[in-house]
């Protein structure tokens, strides 16, 4: 499956690398990276109200979707820093130098890293419902580690994640769909399945770009933080308001990385771009104004 009127392109990024995008519109370029457990479909309704005066792109990130899927699953293969590098090559081949960028989730993650990295080319940066790398793992103390049990499961050394996600994929990442949906119908059925069918054949990679997040990613994060590395460009957070309930200043965390933010926070699921895609389509709107 992919988006409704965009087109299907393959572009080599790096290290023969190539990534499946889907790509509509015209006008200034919003990129626009997915997260987990998902692929570039989560964003078809933001992306065709998006496509009436953007161009707008949506990539498998490496490793997901229809996106090549390195075998090599050492730390910088799937490192959030490499993994934004495609993004910028992946834009330029396209013929965009500079772009907005905005991600959900591990896609945010990806965003964020771009935006550290090539500040010359991410004009404008979104990042919904997720914290920093370094911030999150922070974050995630005592009870409150139980949300994100599975990213402890998949940050394991190699051999016991694969083997355990492998062998019940569909429960492993539909348990995820359902549970941080609070309106099942914004996943149809047909969605869900292809979801669940692009993950079942990718849990090497998934597993290895969450282990990089509590390995390189971390790593990264704290050089940028003690070099006093910020994001320059306009920055949009939106999230649920989970921060609270969790204890820490969800908004504190991302003023500390991002100077000229907005923050907000989003009355719907997890899956925001598919719950909310009127609110957010007009939040992404309202920063590439700025």
């Amino acid at each position: 499956m992919t988006i409704p009127g965009f087109d299907q392109h393959r572009v080599p990024v790096a290290d023969g690398v190539t990534l499946n995008a889907a790509v509509g519109g015209s006008g200034s370029p919003i990129v626009l990276l997915h997260g987990f457990p998902q692929t570039h479909l989560m964003w078809r309704h933001v992306a065709a109200d998006l496509a009436a005066d953007h161009t707008v792109i949506c990539p498998d990130l490496r490793g997901y979707g229809a996106s090549d899927k390195p075998a090599e699953t050492s730390p910088s293969v799937y490192s959030k820093r490499t993994m934004a590098a495609d993004v910028v090559a992946l834009a330029g081949a396209l013929g965009h130098e500079r772009f907005a960028l905005a991600g959900h989730d591990r896609g945010a993650l990806v965003a964020f890293r771009a935006g550290l990295d090539h500040p010359a080319a991410v004009t404008h940066l979104a990042c919904l419902d997720v914290l920093p790398t370094l911030d999150m793992w922070d974050a995630m103390r005592g009870t409150t580690a139980a949300v994100g049990f599975h990213l402890y499961l998949m940050a394991q050394p190699p051999g016991l994640p694969e083997q355990l996600i492998g062998a019940s994929a569909d429960a492993f990442f539909g348990y995820f769909l359902d549970l941080w949906t609070n309106d099942p119908a914004a996943i149809p059925a047909e969605v869900r399945a292809a979801y669940l069918d692009a993950c079942r054949a990718a849990v090497p990679s998934i597993v290895a770009d969450c282990r990089a997040s509590a390995g390189i990613d971390v790593e990264h994060d704290r050089a940028d933080l003690a070099a006093g590395n910020r994001l320059r460009m306009p920055v949009t957070v939106l999230q649920q308001d989970w921060g609270a309930a969790l204890g820490f200043d969800a908004a504190a965390l991302w003023r500390a990385w991002a100077p000229d933010l907005r923050h907000g926070t989003v009355t719907c699921g997890h899956f925001m771009a598919e719950e909310a895609p009127a609110e957010i389509a007009g939040a992404l709107r309202d920063l590439m104004s700025r």
